[in-house]
């Protein structure tokens, strides 16, 4: 599985890519909006192996990928896609620190949200994020998503409930946008 974009290479993971991997997830910074994190080794590794498992599923309906500048193939961050319902998907997104601000995640985000209604013929693809993660909600915003509210306290981690935004954008409004060329930047 690859798809490419103007900057980046958006990849399968291999299992030669834990070290870069485990660079920013064993970051308190990357990790503080996470249910997960911050990552031990083991943690990283057994990530690691839970998507190479996922990789072999069929159908597949779950998509951990790196996200590797197409310059160098500096692996900075990963996007996933996860169908639920078969008409459903939810996207998520992460980059170490030193990418972060640079489009990156927008980038990536949005080659996603292609493959989702293009490839698996998705009807709504959605993401959710913490109500003070500004950056992850504006790549939301970016790439054309709308807000649907608020989750509140649905999600119990690290020892506290947790309230999520949800944004979401359905397979029509994706198509409208390509045909119009509307990009938000």
């Amino acid at each position: 599985m690859q798809l490419e974009t103007e900057r980046l290479i958006i990849r399968d993971i291999l299992e030669t890519d834990w070290e870069s991997i485990h660079s920013y997830t064993s970051m308190t910074e990357v990790t503080q909006h996470t249910a997960w994190g911050p990552n031990t080794e083991e943690d990283t590794r057994e990530y690691v192996q839970f998507v190479l498992d996922m990789q072999q599923t069929q159908p597949r309906e779950g998509y951990e990928l790196a996200i590797c500048l197409k310059s160098d193939g500096t692996l900075l961050g990963g996007v996933g896609i996860h169908v639920m319902e078969k008409t459903n998907a939810e996207i998520g997104y992460v980059l170490n620190p030193t990418y972060q601000g640079k489009g990156y995640a927008t980038e990536a985000a949005s080659a996603l949200l292609g493959f989702g209604f293009n490839e698996l013929g998705i009807h709504r693809i959605y993401a959710k994020c913490r109500p003070h993660n500004t950056a992850s909600e504006n790549v939301m915003k970016k790439i054309g998503m709308q807000r649907e509210g608020l989750l509140r306290e649905h999600w119990f981690y690290k020892g506290c409930f947790h309230d999520s935004l949800i944004y979401s954008i359905l397979s029509s409004e994706y198509a409208h946008e390509q045909f119009h060329g509307n990009t938000k930047s």
